[in-house]
């Protein structure tokens, strides 16, 4: 019986002998180096493509609560970057996966990013690649499609303060199996929900809450989803 895996070695080492690889040569960093460059784009370089970039470019629109109004999607990751010049990013998750090809096993990195401006606005984003930081660039950017509003308030009796230090309202979000329910505490509790979505509330700029969950919770991706979406709620 013919071994598929010992073939497929031996065909790769032969093809190497072939094309032998130039003195200094390091293909691994240029590709790398590659990647950096398309991810990293300035807004000086900025040359918008979709609609909503060209009216942001042109002044039609000034602030992204007028695209939350409008209900319009955010196609190019350089409009948020746009309007908030100090965007807030943390790693939230990070795993290491592999997949089984014939010449062996292949690994890459899944990482998780959270993005916020501390105020009203967040979002998160997952990304795989072979190297751990080009995945995180890939994230951040696709946290940055994916943004969405929270309203604040002071919804407790408790309080009735009318500063904007909570959140107006009893919200619940749902990802997997975690459930995430956030209710409004006065001023002074603080932040009384796990560790693991901490992070959620501060980039959202949420000072005080009281929280409940349920499910697997040790799946930390699921549960930042769940806090986030209950949290777009608010604004809904």
């Amino acid at each position: 019986m013919v071994d598929r895996y010992k073939m497929a070695r031996k065909r790769k080492i032969e093809e190497s002998k072939r094309k032998p690889r130039e003195k200094g040569a390091k293909p691994r960093e240029e590709r790398v180096k590659k990647t950096r460059t398309l991810l990293g784009e300035t807004i000086e370089d900025w040359v918008p493509k979709s609609k909503l970039g060209k009216k942001v470019v042109a002044g039609e629109v000034q602030s992204l609560d007028d695209i939350f109004d409008k209900n319009l999607s955010i196609l190019e990751p350089l409009i948020v970057d746009h309007f908030i010049s100090e965007l807030k990013e943390k790693i939230i998750d990070t795993k290491k996966t592999s997949y089984v090809r014939m010449s062996g096993r292949k690994y890459s990195f899944r990482c998780s990013v959270l993005v916020g401006d501390g105020s009203k606005f967040l979002g998160i984003g997952t990304a795989k690649d072979t190297d751990k930081w080009n995945a995180v660039r890939k994230a951040a950017r696709k946290a940055r499609l994916s943004m969405v509003r929270v309203s604040k308030g002071c919804g407790s009796w408790q309080c009735a303060c009318g500063t904007e230090h909570s959140v107006p309202i009893t919200v619940e979000g749902k990802c997997g199996s975690v459930r995430v329910k956030i209710m409004p505490a006065p001023q002074g509790v603080g932040l009384v929900v796990a560790d693991s979505i901490k992070p959620v509330f501060e980039f959202a700029g949420v000072k005080d809450v009281w929280g409940k969950s349920f499910g697997s919770t040790s799946t930390t991706l699921n549960f930042v989803k769940a806090a986030i979406e209950a949290l777009s709620k608010t604004h809904k």
